[in-house]
Formats: C-alpha cells, structure tokens, sequence
C-alpha cells in the first residue's frame, strides 16, 4: 500500500488545495475562475490529463533505454474534449514527438508501447473502487 496524498484547503483562497504526496512541495489543485475558483493550479481533470501524458512519456521512455534506441526526448500533448462529460464521454487527444528517432517502426512500436503505459490501462481497462470515509 502507498503512502496516502493529503489536499488541504488552503485559507484566504476560495477553493485552492494544497497537495501533500510523497514529500514533496509547491502542488496545488484550484478551478478555473468561471466556476469560481481563482485559477491558480492545475484542476482536477488537468491532473488526470497530465497523469496519462506523463505515463505516456515514462513509458516511452523506459521501452526506448532498454532496446538502446536514440531517444533523445518525447514532447506530449493532450488535449481534451470534455463537451460530452456529463453524458459519460470524456476525449483525450494525444499526440506525441519523438526526439531524435527517425525510423518509421521504431517511431510505430513507440506509440503502441504508449498505449500500454499503466494510467492508460488503469482509464480505460480497469475497475476503480473508491471508498470514502469521514474522521
């Protein structure tokens, strides 16, 4: 079992959290000013988004180390369409740039490798079971 991710509201900020993971300093979470945050922070779904880019990238990256493939770097982009959310369709475009590979199956084989990274696997294959409690 991990460690647990703390968010504390921060005071003198409408809906601003403070997140704790893993020691680690300077995350926060806000909402955008129209639904009345100050938009100081990522949001929540921005974190779901940065969590498939960043699994992408790290995957990418570890299948390229281990073949010894010339992988200098990897630019990935999501970009969402939530306008279909609240009917239970959330989008998520990725693109990705692989720096410094020029063969066309090492380039392939990278994006399939991407399509098996864990957060990928966990969003669309897996059953989520959240249990919340009250202290």
């Amino acid at each position: 079992m991990h460690k647990p991710i703390t968010i504390i509201s921060e005071r003198n900020h409408t809906f601003r959290q403070r997140i704790e993971v893993n020691g680690l300093e300077d995350l926060y979470g806000d909402v955008p000013p129209v639904v009345g945050g100050d938009g100081s922070a990522p949001d929540p779904h921005d974190y779901f988004d940065i969590a498939l880019g960043t699994c992408k990238a790290i995957t990418v990256q570890m299948y390229a180390k281990r073949k010894e493939w010339p992988l200098e770097g990897i630019t990935v982009k999501v970009q969402r369409d939530d306008s279909e959310e609240r009917k239970g369709v959330y989008k998520l475009a990725v693109t990705m740039t692989f720096h410094g590979i020029d063969d066309p199956e090492q380039r392939a084989k990278l994006e399939d490798i991407s399509h098996r990274c864990p957060i990928q696997r966990l969003m669309t294959q897996a059953t989520v079971d959240i249990s919340t409690f009250t202290e």
